[in-house]
């Protein structure tokens, strides 16, 4: 079950890569790209702390979810402009 674990996980992590390119490919924005990233290795954290409840496993899928709110609350923010043209 732990190795199902894992796969899936590495499956997540590489189709999160995929589909951040893909979401970079169709908007043309970073901030689309990295929050579809960030979803999917969130899911992956998930998945392997599901098979493996380690302290270590706990605090990697708490810095995962704690920078996906960072960064997405830095992303809901609005660009400042330089005022150059």
């Amino acid at each position: 079950m732990n190795t199902l674990l894992h796969t899936a996980s590495l499956l997540l992590t590489v189709c999160g890569l995929l589909g951040a390119a893909a979401a970079y490919r169709l908007s043309h924005t970073f901030r689309s790209a990295l929050a579809v990233l960030l979803d999917f290795l969130t899911a992956a954290g998930l998945i392997q702390l599901a098979g493996d409840p380690s302290w270590n496993s706990i605090l990697q899928a708490a810095a995962v979810i704690a920078l996906r709110k960072l960064l997405s609350t830095g992303l809901t923010l609005p660009l400042k402009s330089s005022g150059r043209a």
